[in-house]
């Protein structure tokens, strides 16, 4: 007899088990078809960004001046603005333009480097190979843009720890609100950003 009344309380838990066990595979199916369609329609967008790495030869360093942003970066609410802010940046770098390059700074990195100075520091430096890999928003109304890019420039112009003609930086830039214009701002100090020979 009691044979019977385990058989019997077995069944009536088997019934809800295999319930249980139909749902959480029917859930799973349904959340992995959902990762896999968001993938597609990620890779449906096309390509908006530069490799992370190069393998331009020597002479082509340091590749595009462009500015780049990853899907990552491009999905930021302020991921334009961003784009066009480091553009007059690294133009105005380029460009030698001290002018260009104090539009996308603040003030306070303005009175930091004197034109001379900034003329000097940056006489040889060619960047390219820029790539904006995240921005992030703080509560205060700043931003954090992480980024990569390649300089190139005279081996007595580059970092005293790197003295090389070829470089590749990851560095993560302060952004913020200066008179109603987002403005990149000046790294605190102790930061140093990573580099690596080309």
């Amino acid at each position: 007899m009691p044979a019977i009344v385990n058989a019997s309380v077995s069944s009536r838990w088997l019934v809800p088990v295999l319930i249980g066990v139909v749902s959480l595979a029917l859930a799973g199916g349904l959340l992995a078809r959902d990762l896999y369609q968001r993938a597609d329609s990620d890779a449906a967008i096309g390509p908006v960004s530069l490799p992370t790495t190069t393998s331009l030869a020597p002479e082509q360093q340091p590749g595009s001046p462009l500015v780049k942003l990853t899907p990552d970066a491009a999905r930021h609410p302020h991921d334009e603005t961003v784009r066009r802010l480091l553009q007059a940046y690294f133009d105005g770098i380029n460009g030698r333009n001290y002018d260009r390059w104090k539009t996308s700074v603040t003030s306070e990195r303005v009175r930091a480097k004197t034109e001379q100075q900034w003329l000097r520091d940056y006489r040889s430096t060619q960047d390219g190979n820029i790539l904006v890999h995240r921005i992030e928003t703080a509560h205060d109304d700043t931003m954090r843009v992480l980024l990569s890019f390649t300089s190139t420039q005279d081996i007595r112009d580059a970092p005293v720890i790197l003295p090389r003609r070829c470089i590749r930086w990851w560095l993560a830039l302060p952004i913020a609100l200066e008179h109603g214009h987002w403005k990149i701002g000046t790294v605190p100090p102790g930061t140093v950003p990573e580099m690596a020979a080309c």
